[in-house]
């Protein structure tokens, strides 16, 4: 999720220049990397709807690790999509990363560093961020220039799941303002100096937010639900469609989500923000 989002301009290569904080939490995909003797790539994916193979990030993260290794064995991806697509999530981008990681642990680190590194950038902007070993960092540029900082505290997250698809390309061209000066200012040395929630908090904005929520009355509905409820936080992530609110420990989480479900009629989740990432783990083939 993102704790601040803030796009500053247009930059002369057509991506925005942006400003954020990004904040790893425990809701993922499930990814299975697995080299083979086949000498191709290919993604079986299940669960909810990825789109088509060959514009699937995982699948894309796959070919350019074998392009760039020199590989000769084929890869297989195994997919089990949770996190909706159009979210704001970062769901495809996480499966790149998986894959990028999965990929070096069987390889046992083939490539470098900074080789990782440049395909994590080409395939998306979000991609180098589940890459790095910090579950929280600043970010800038397209999201590619990462700063990690020491990890949040953990804390409980409600996240809603609107039915709706919000494309990120769609969000900056409604975005339909001067992005230079909206009047929202992040005091970035603050959060670099403090690194507590309480600053978090106070920080909390998202310039996608107020025009996303017009053209989704879903997402209106969703963060318009959370805040009457009074936690500390509540914000669109990304571009959309997901909202999610900190709740410090306050109150019973579990039954609120329960009542927004019924509420809304789409999902509400009870999750968490990571200190850490799990590790790649090896599964032994089945006999």
């Amino acid at each position: 999720v993102n704790l601040f989002l803030k796009v500053l301009h247009r930059r002369s290569d057509g991506f925005h220049e942006l400003e954020t904080l990004f904040q790893a939490i425990d809701y993922c995909d499930d990814v299975l990397v697995e080299l083979n003797d086949l000498g191709q790539i290919s993604l079986e994916v299940t669960g909810l709807e990825a789109g088509p193979v060959k514009d699937n990030l995982a699948y894309r993260a796959a070919s350019a690790y074998r392009e760039a290794a020199g590989l000769q064995e084929g890869i297989h991806v195994r997919l089990t999509k949770h996190i909706p697509a159009g979210a704001g999530l970062g769901g495809g981008s996480s499966d790149a990363a998986a894959v990028l990681r999965g990929l070096d642990y069987l390889t046992e680190g083939l490539l470098d560093t900074e080789a990782l590194k440049k395909i994590a950038s080409n395939i998306g902007s979000d991609v180098s961020f589940f890459l790095c070993h910090s579950t929280t960092a600043l970010a800038h540029g397209r999201g590619e220039i990462l700063e990690p900082i020491e990890p949040l505290p953990e804390e409980t997250l409600l996240l809603i799941l609107p039915p709706v698809h919000v494309s990120t390309r769609n969000a900056y061209e409604m975005l339909g303002r001067s992005l230079d000066d909206n009047g929202h200012h992040t005091d970035l040395s603050l959060i670099r100096a403090r690194r507590d929630w309480d600053t978090i908090i106070s920080s909390a904005h998202n310039d996608f937010e107020v025009t996303t929520a017009d053209l989704y009355p879903e997402v209106r509905c969703s963060l318009g639900a959370l805040r009457q409820k009074g936690y500390p936080l509540v914000l669109l992530s990304g571009s959309g469609a997901a909202c999610f609110a900190i709740a410090r420990n306050d109150g019973d989480v579990e039954s609120d989500a329960r009542d927004l479900t019924e509420e809304l009629g789409w999902p509400c989740l009870v999750t968490r923000t990571l200190e850490s990432y799990p590790l790649v783990t090896p599964i032994s083939a089945k006999p």
